[in-house]
């Protein structure tokens, strides 16, 4: 009996090391970071440091040219005049093990004349959708990248809205005649037109062995456009963007947990607004569990507190300004890298610092960052100035959802991106050390 009992206790170790063993690494590159100036500058030698961490690298952004549907570089000043996708591809004679995409879409594609141009793209004749599948399999065959990544930039669900008691009431009573706030009457048409333009990308990528993956932008609601049974056979892998469920632009006036792995379920949050939700949706609706990737991001979101947010920080924290001032390395309102992050949390160089410089109070209850994340915050002071509340990724939250990922069976984890991981090793001197925690997890 006790040998029966070793022997199976081998074997369930055996299938849970075979596991974690093919796990995978998808590491997302914005290659706008290459022309940032100071601290948030990544060359091409910062990069590579990455590299042996990551089974895929994903190559941002392509866009969609909306007169002729040509896929096309978002900054061909770098990527094709300095030779920019020529370098990053020649990388895999160095990093053998390594499959590069390049990313279309990915928020990145913003265009004010034509803002519905992926959806007018499905909306098209199969004469203009081949167009963008030809191009796109010239620009990928023209610099040796393995693969697309499909990252479309679909019409978001509607943003939480901050009600009153008696506003909550009134919209549940109104929810009885109105339904559900509809962003896009047509999205069963968008769906089987977006269903039959990944089966022929598909068709034409397979031609070369060329890879083809999905990126679920973060509040984009999966129900409208992706029909998971169909389209799951047709990618090699789903990366699901499951953070910043809340941002300040999205949400100014309230501020909370970004990206959950678990629901919370107190003061009116949303289901939805979290991982297990996004993963038991796509696995509920038959896509295998190895196909499907956790998205985690290397940046916190950051609000700006007023006095009437208070003092304690305990989310849900109401009041709230917008977003926080920018980082010298992110210059992106409301958006904080990892080692800007870290620089602001309680150190020997701020310890005795005032104002803006003040250290955040760092918040830890194991359970709740296991559940649901970090946040840090600096209350406003009496003239209502130098208060922000973080909600942010760490490298102890990051393994926490790669350890969610090898629970799940999942295919592994996709990190949103290296620029804005510690590539320097300024928090604790390891360089990139959000991806490391999750690889070595992994």
């Amino acid at each position: 009996m006790k040998l029966f009992i070793l022997a199976f206790a081998l074997l369930v170790g055996l299938f849970a090391s075979q596991a974690q063993a093919n796990s995978k690494m998808v590491c997302y590159y914005d290659s706008s970071s290459f022309t940032r100036e100071g601290l948030g500058k990544l060359l091409n030698p910062d990069l590579e440091i990455a590299l042996q961490f990551c089974s895929y690298l994903v190559y941002g952004y392509a866009g969609i040219n909306p007169n002729n549907y040509q896929i096309f570089s978002l900054n061909e000043g770098l990527d094709i005049g300095k030779h920019q996708f020529s370098e990053i591809t020649a990388l895999k004679k160095k990093h053998s093990h390594l499959k590069v995409l390049l990313s279309v879409g990915g928020d990145k594609d913003n265009d004010a004349n034509h803002p519905n141009k992926y959806i007018e793209l499905l909306e098209s004749d199969k004469a203009k959708q081949a167009i963008f599948i030809n191009s796109a399999h010239t620009l990928l065959r023209s610099y040796g990248f393995d693969g697309l990544d499909l990252a479309f930039q679909f019409p978001k669900n509607k943003a939480r809205k901050v009600h009153s008691d008696v506003g909550m009431v009134w919209k549940k009573f109104k929810k009885i005649f109105t339904g559900d706030f509809i962003v896009d009457p047509q999205a069963d048409m968008h769906k089987e037109q977006f269903t039959a333009f990944v089966r022929d990308l598909h068709n034409s990528l397979r031609q070369d062995n060329l890879l083809l993956s999905l990126t679920v932008l973060p509040n984009v609601n999966s129900t409208w456009y992706y029909d998971v049974p169909a389209i799951s056979g047709q990618v090699d892998w789903v990366n699901l963007a499951a953070f910043d469920f809340l941002t300040p632009d999205r949400n100014p006036e309230e501020a909370d947990y970004t990206a959950p792995i678990y629901p919370l379920n107190e003061q009116n949050r949303l289901p939805h607004y979290n991982i297990d939700y996004q993963v038991d949706y796509w696995l509920s609706h038959q896509c295998p569990s190895q196909k499907i990737f956790i998205g985690v991001a290397s940046y916190g979101r950051a609000w700006k507190l007023s006095t009437d947010s208070g003092t304690s920080g305990v989310p849900v924290v109401s009041k709230t300004e917008g977003a926080a001032a920018p980082g010298m390395q992110s210059q992106i309102p409301g958006l904080l890298s990892w080692p800007e992050i870290c620089s602001k949390l309680p150190n020997a160089g701020n310890l005795y610092l005032h104002g803006a410089d003040a250290p955040l109070r760092l918040e830890k209850h194991p359970e709740n960052t296991r559940r649901h994340g970090n946040y840090a915050f600096r209350a406003a002071d009496a003239n209502g100035e130098h208060g922000i509340w973080v909600s942010y990724e760490d490298p102890e939250t990051a393994s926490n959802k790669a350890s969610y990922a090898n629970a799940m069976n999942l295919g592994g984890v996709s990190l949103f991106d290296l620029s804005y991981d510690d590539f320097r090793g300024l928090c604790s001197g390891d360089k990139y050390p959000i991806l490391r925690a999750i690889k070595y997890k992994l």
